[in-house]
């Protein structure tokens, strides 16, 4: 005897998947603002488009840059697991902006001009307010770059990402003169190495900096930040759009705050430095200093035959390393080879304009030292 079975099947739909459409399309609805505040005239209209459109040079003859022999640079990169730092502290409009950091400042390195950008955001579930707060943090980054926002890709994927967790990464295209492209090749005994500071931690070393301060010191991100770490972190760069304030409605910086202060953006200090020379060729190398710190990424740019001497004390370190440092109990070679220890960003340059440059990026609110040499040697860097 047989049976029959009855079953109503329910009909499947994207929403029902974890992907809402309709709070999609609010989400997109949030951003072309954010994008045309970062536009110049070399963007062109292609609203609905499937790819942003971008013109090389200038049609007006004031702005034209008349290039002879444009080469195209490009990089990629993302925050890494500073969004987890950003998730504890509920802040999410400044992960944005380290983002831009750390694709333009390597585009920098080659010489060029930074022109235009474009984002991925991976996440677990539709949300156009943090959407939103991501993606004004990209669009602030690359108004400090002078870079057009010009595209990018929201992607909701509910079985790769728990329902708060999201990804990004960024992707920055520049333009530099053949003639002019640095690649450190010109680098020569005598030149002097020029650090340029950096606003903290940037976003490099987040898995050890998570693990000491929340693992290993048990210290949220909420918390009130220590004393020594409190002046490190100006009122324009505090993670927090309205900071927090204690009992005496004094204002209070915590440690969210200072983990999440965002990458220092070198675009203007560099390109004007590298505009005031426009016929010598005075700065022979930049190296960004990212993972594997100074002595890693100025090696990268160094031609054979020559190395580089850094002076131990050269420059103050941000106090935020010495307490990471003495919490984790982490040795210093560990602490220089996975943190940038205040110095962001290194430009090689001939002796004799050193003082200049070092007075154009101050005058752009950026502190310098020199720190090092080039020698005649093997091809590293090295404590002299």
């Amino acid at each position: 005897m047989g049976f029959r079975i009855a079953r109503t099947m329910a009909k499947a739909t994207y929403k029902e998947s974890g992907v809402d459409l309709d709070v999609y399309r609010e989400s997109m609805s949030r951003l072309p603002r954010l994008l045309r505040r970062t536009h110049s005239p070399r963007v062109l209209a292609n609203e609905g488009g499937f790819a942003g459109l971008f013109q090389l040079d200038f049609a007006d003859g004031i702005f034209a840059r008349k290039y002879k022999d444009p080469v195209l640079v490009s990089g990629t990169d993302g925050v890494g697991t500073k969004l987890k730092v950003a998730q504890k502290a509920g802040v999410h409009n400044t992960v944005g902006i380290d983002l831009v950091g750390m694709c333009v400042n390597d585009v920098l390195c080659c010489g060029a001009e930074p022109l235009f950008f474009l984002d991925y955001v991976a996440m677990g579930r539709d949300d156009p307010a943090l959407l939103e707060a991501i993606v004004e943090g990209i669009s602030n980054g690359c108004v400090e770059s002078d870079m057009a926002l010009i595209g990018g890709e929201t992607a909701i994927m509910p079985d790769l990402y728990q329902a708060e967790d999201y990804d990004l990464a960024g992707f920055c295209v520049g333009v530099v003169e053949r003639a002019k492209v640095l690649d450190g090749s010109t680098i020569s005994p005598g030149d002097v190495v020029i650090g340029v500071a950096s606003s903290g931690l940037h976003s490099n070393g987040f898995s050890l900096v998570r693990k000491i301060v929340f693992e290993i010191g048990k210290v949220n991100a909420s918390d009130l930040a220590p004393t020594e770490l409190v002046g490190a972190v100006s009122d324009r760069d505090s993670a927090s759009e309205t900071p927090p304030t204690n009992d005496q409605g004094k204002s209070a910086t915590t440690v969210g705050d200072v983990l999440l202060r965002p990458t220092t953006i070198y675009a203007r200090a560099v390109r004007g430095v590298l505009a005031h020379y426009k016929v010598k060729s005075v700065v022979h190398g930049i190296a960004h200093i990212t993972g594997g710190g100074i002595f890693e990424n100025l090696d990268r740019i160094l031609p054979p035959g020559v190395g580089v001497t850094i002076d131990r004390g050269s420059w103050p370190v941000p106090p935020v390393f010495a307490w990471l440092q003495k919490m984790g109990d982490v040795e210093e070679e560990e602490m220089y080879r996975v943190f940038n220890m205040g110095v962001g960003l290194t430009l090689v340059v001939s002796p004799y304009y050193a003082e200049s440059i070092q007075q154009q990026l101050a005058k752009t609110g950026l502190a310098s030292w020199v720190i090092g040499r080039a020698v005649v040697g093997e091809q590293n860097v090295a404590w002299a």
